[in-house]
């Protein structure tokens, strides 16, 4: 086994770095490693500033969110809609 530091890494792991920065949880030394690859890699370059453009979008979007009360209702009568459906 070896004691180097690993600062290349492969385009897989590099996006997976990218979504992980994304939602605020990658570490600091995986940030570093991200964009020293970012340096020479043209197609995850492309692939951070698509998901950064996503997420802005995102937040921007000001999506509001069904809360659990009114999500189980509907699934109440979903499932009744499809039991009156199934008899008929």
């Amino acid at each position: 086994m070896s004691d180097k530091i690993k600062i290349v890494i492969p385009c897989d792991e590099a996006n997976h770095v990218c979504d992980k920065t994304q939602y605020k949880n990658a570490t600091l030394w995986e940030k570093i490693k991200l964009n020293i690859h970012l340096i020479y890699c043209r197609a995850c370059r492309k692939y951070s500033k698509n998901n950064a453009k996503l997420t802005k979008m995102v937040r921007k979007s000001d999506i509001k969110c069904l809360d659990k009360k009114c999500k189980e209702k509907m699934k109440q009568e979903l499932d009744k809609a499809i039991k009156e459906t199934l008899i008929n």
